[in-house]
């Protein structure tokens, strides 16, 4: 999900990687309108890409013997995903022999390890969620470099781009386990069907969608506006799409002010959905009041009744909806975040296994995260993508986390990394501060965008001089 960063290097620079983007959404389109007659609702549905074999796979990377090696293992994952790293872990300990713990972090996870290495007690790993995390521990000389054997599998499994986002000057530091397509809306179908309302393409027409959808009787959007994290991807979509990817990355690095002409037209933009709120479940209180769980589950329940119809994030919300009755690919479905400018949005966000001592134990699990081996026991659970394009898609539970997968993938190096996950912490990724409350507020009182601006370049300021 998004928190910080501080990468200061554009990625994917230039309309071609542009362009492939584009094919990359249209696979996801393809596959949405492909999903009419799935059922898409367990591990069972391996679609046409050759099925799962029933034989166990033979490992794809060897791992050492570390009997006896006990080796912690910090995240900020908490309930399903927490439980479904755990049966990585597992799978790692069986091979190994080794004991490894899972230390519950808090966001941002940046000032939980830095308690922890002051205490002289880091973890063996660390699961940071943000590009800047990695190069602040590098910069605090917390990070070890990774080693001949993970760096092998990152260079058999990984697009470069995926490996340049865990390196800092040329060094790597970091292994990507778990990506995120965060350019996504996943709606209700039968509140959809009810209301006559079809699938949007461009922002114009989910505008309209969601008007036909409040004249059923259905709140159309949920927004989980506690969080402050889903404010800033709602605006990142709007954004990248509507100014384009060089705007993106030159905001992205401070190169333009947040009082830019660009941030006024997007969030002028957001304030179309924002300023409006029958709209959004709840209104702005609501939305204000609601955590990202709630947003997904209170779309998913209530039947054709729902508290709303459609909530936009990325695709680990199919970890919430599986907390529901609904079903992915018939009651829960997802289209492409609409065209707000000429071509639609991908935004990637993503989790790299960093090793903060430099340890046997800490080197193996690097390795094993960056392998297939490990990717298939999480993708088979779903809730996850992976950025390994060695994995076969039929490990995916279903037809939805095929064709977001593969979307991913098919980005390649074109991909473009979540805005506020490459800024400093303190302005992108720290809750009730910058960007997330600044947002907040704009959701409060979206007319205000000149002030919202203001607000935003006044703490961008100030972190990026810190």
């Amino acid at each position: 999900m998004g928190t910080t960063r501080r990468a200061r290097k554009a990625l994917g620079t230039g309309r071609g990687g542009w362009n492939s983007r584009r094919a990359a959404v249209a696979i996801v389109a393809v596959g949405a309108v492909a999903l009419s007659g799935c059922s898409g609702d367990s591990g069972d549905d391996k679609g046409s890409d050759g099925g799962a074999s029933k034989e166990p796979a033979a490992a794809s990377v060897q791992l050492p013997k570390l009997d006896g090696e006990t080796i912690q293992v910090a995240a900020v994952w908490t309930g399903p995903e927490q439980e479904n790293f755990t049966k990585v872990l597992t799978e790692f300990e069986k091979r190994t022999g080794a004991k490894v713990t899972f230390v519950p972090a808090q966001d941002p996870i940046v000032n939980f390890l830095g308690t922890k290495i002051a205490g002289g007690s880091p973890p063996d790993v660390a699961m940071l969620p943000q590009v800047g995390a990695i190069q602040q521990a590098v910069e605090k000389k917390w990070a070890k470099p990774v080693g001949a054997e993970a760096k092998a599998q990152l260079t058999k499994n990984y697009s470069k781009v995926w490996q340049d986002l865990g390196a800092v000057d040329g060094e790597q530091y970091g292994v990507y386990f778990k990506a995120a397509n965060k350019s996504l809306v996943w709606y209700n179908n039968a509140a959809f069907e009810n209301a006559g309302a079809t699938v949007p393409k461009t922002w114009p027409e989910f505008l309209s969608t969601a008007e036909t959808i409040s004249a059923s009787g259905v709140t159309p959007v949920s927004v989980g506006g506690a969080d402050g994290w889903t404010l800033t991807d709602w605006f990142e979509n709007i954004y990248l799409s509507q100014a384009g990817p060089e705007k993106y990355d030159q905001l992205a690095q401070h190169k333009i002010p947040w009082t830019d002409g660009s941030v006024r037209d997007a969030l002028t933009t957001l304030g179309q959905l924002f300023g409006k709120p029958a709209l959004i479940a709840g209104g702005a209180d609501g939305a204000l009041q609601t955590e990202f769980p709630a947003s997904v589950t209170q779309t998913f329940t209530g039947g054709d009744q729902p508290k709303a119809a459609m909530v936009f994030e990325g695709d680990f919300v199919g970890i919430n909806i599986a907390e529901t009755e609904a079903k992915i690919g018939t009651d829960a479905k997802v289209f492409p975040f609409p065209a707000v400018g000429p071509d639609a949005p991908v935004v990637t966000g993503g989790d790299a296994a960093v090793a903060l001592k430099d340890s046997k134990g800490a080197q193996a699990l690097l390795t094993f995260l960056a392998s297939t081996d490990a990717a298939k026991i999480w993708a088979e659970s779903g809730g996850f993508v992976s950025p390994n394009k060695s994995l076969d898609t039929a490990s995916y539970p279903n037809d939805v986390q095929r064709d977001i997968a593969k979307a991913l993938i098919a980005a390649g190096d074109d991909v473009r990394f979540d805005m506020s996950d490459q800024m400093p912490q303190s302005f992108g990724g720290t809750p009730g501060k910058g960007e997330w409350k600044a947002l907040q507020d704009f959701l409060k009182n979206p007319k205000d965008v000149a002030g919202a601006q203001r607000k935003l370049e006044s703490d961008a300021a100030k972190a990026y001089q810190s």
